[in-house]
């Protein structure tokens, strides 16, 4: 009997759509006006996508809002609910290589971290929730008197959704099963540099039967489409994944109409190092944790912390390990790193290493700019970093790593929590009590311990201060996407 092997060379699939989502309908844009989204390997253009702005959002919200208020999703049960969110799921496991495709064409990313993370994560967390979709309820309340106290959970309504360029489908997933499994409808804004997945994928929810106007996509820009969603009046609800300079012009933005928001931020996460840990298991969690999706994850580990008696010894085996990285093709299977995406996010990262060299930190790998064509930055390694540099605590959303010594629990903590994020933390240790020690201690939304980047839909994601406002994912984030009512009747004396 043979064995399958599977080939190291995926083709770039084939576009499906590019037009705007309202209703049932793709179409193009009331303007007319299209706009490039670009291959970040190659620096060619895929395709042109409809750009939706202010009249293709008010068009995409009052589908929406007909949905919602008169169309059949207002009347459906959560079970019937569930079950297509289900049915869109097992549409997105069937076409996993196409989707999956489709994500490392448009954002670069290795097609193994598609196919083997981003797609079967977003499966999963629409079939979490689609179980979520029946079980929506409220409580019984004893208060006082001959009444009969209850609440009940009910959908906020039409619901804005503008989403990052990072993780394109999985984003997605996080913001529609919670969403959806409530009952409300949306309006989705992909980030212009990574469309094509978002409108694929809706293309399969119209193939599940959802009804026409319950998903809507808009393409376009933030200071157009995205302003647009955030500004209308018949929006209830803006859910944004991003960064925080844009959270607080979207929380000005929705004061007029005191829009019910929640934000998912940036991070300056500390990963941290003690020296009784296994220090082969840190050193891959630190390679994995920081040069993930080339570094262009909210809660990478881009500050790690080491403790000085194992630092040297530490840094000379991870900087060994990142210099075997493969960089290249990321159709290839053999790719584990691909380029940034897109030319400004390339320029922003190399900014950034030459600060750090000019502030004195020592760069002992990478630095430069990979191969001539795309957008590839080498794996880079400083050390000597200092808290006060900018590659300290300015995020950086790149392939690059800041190394800082320790001396002991006190020091590490206080310097770890001193930042304006709180996404996320990991720590390593064989001593139980320490690790709970830090973990209580640490200021973020996730603590991980001798692991990094471990992701379930049911565990709460999201950040303390400036790193967000709610959290994604888990029981948690249905809260999100209900209002609580409280029904009071009077009762006969007893």
């Amino acid at each position: 009997m043979s064995s399958v092997v599977e080939p190291r060379t995926f083709a770039a699939p084939k576009i499906r759509q590019t037009g705007i989502l309202i209703g049932d309908e793709f179409r193009s844009s009331v303007s007319g006006k299209t706009f490039a989204t670009v291959n970040p390997a190659t620096e060619e253009v895929i395709c042109q996508v409809a750009e939706g702005d202010a009249a293709d959002v008010d068009l995409a919200v009052r589908a929406a809002r007909a949905a919602f208020e008169t169309g059949p999703w207002s009347r459906m049960d959560g079970r019937d609910r569930g079950r297509l969110m289900n049915k869109l799921a097992d549409l997105a496991e069937k076409h996993l290589d196409e989707l999956a495709a489709l994500e490392t064409l448009d954002n670069g990313k290795p097609i193994n971290d598609a196919r083997a993370a981003d797609l079967p994560l977003a499966i999963d967390c629409l079939r979490y929730y689609a179980g979520w979709a029946d079980k929506i309820k409220g409580d019984t309340v004893p208060i006082r008197g001959d009444y009969f106290c209850y609440t009940r959970r009910e959908p906020i309504g039409v619901c804005g959704q503008i989403i990052p360029w990072n993780f394109p489908l999985l984003m997605v997933a996080w913001k529609w099963g919670p969403a959806l499994a409530t009952g409300n409808t949306i309006v989705i804004k992909p980030a212009e540099q990574t469309p094509l997945s978002c409108l694929r994928m809706a293309e399969l929810a119209l193939e599940a039967g959802f009804p026409p106007g319950v998903i809507n996509v808009v393409p376009g820009f933030g200071p157009t489409a995205g302003a647009a969603l955030v500004a209308h009046p018949q929006v209830d609800k803006i859910a944004f994944t991003g960064e925080g300079t844009t959270a607080k012009i979207i929380m000005r933005e929705a004061a007029d109409t005191l829009k019910r928001l929640t934000f998912e931020l940036g991070g300056k996460s500390p990963n941290i190092v003690f020296a009784d840990a296994d220090l082969d298991a840190a050193i891959a969690g630190a390679e994995f944790g920081l040069f993930f999706n080339q570094g262009q994850c909210c809660c990478a580990g881009s500050r790690l912390f080491v403790e000085e008696s194992v630092h040297d010894e530490f840094v000379e085996k991870l900087i060994r390990r990142t210099r075997q990285r493969v960089l290249g093709n990321p159709f290839d299977t053999e790719t584990q790193q691909g380029p940034q995406v897109d030319q400004a996010q390339f320029d922003k990262i190399m900014g950034y290493i030459d600060r750090g060299q000019a502030q004195g930190a020592n760069c002992v790998t990478g630095g430069q700019r990979f191969g001539n064509r795309g957008y590839f930055i080498e794996p880079t390694v400083f050390t000597n970093v200092h808290d006060q540099m900018d590659i300290a605590r300015e995020e950086i959303f790149g392939p690059v790593l800041s190394i800082l010594k320790f001396k002991d629990v006190a020091e590490v903590t206080q310097r770890a929590n001193n930042t304006c994020y709180g996404l996320a933390a990991a720590v390593w240790t064989r001593d139980v009590q320490k690790a709970h020690q830090m973990a209580h201690a640490l200021r973020a939304g996730t603590v991980w311990v001798n692991c990094y980047d471990v992701f379930d839909a049911a565990a709460p994601f999201g950040g303390f201060k400036m790193s967000g406002i709610g959290r994604e994912l888990g029981e948690a984030g249905l809260a999100n996407y209900t209002e609580l009512k409280t029904v009071t009747m009077a009762m006969p004396p007893r």
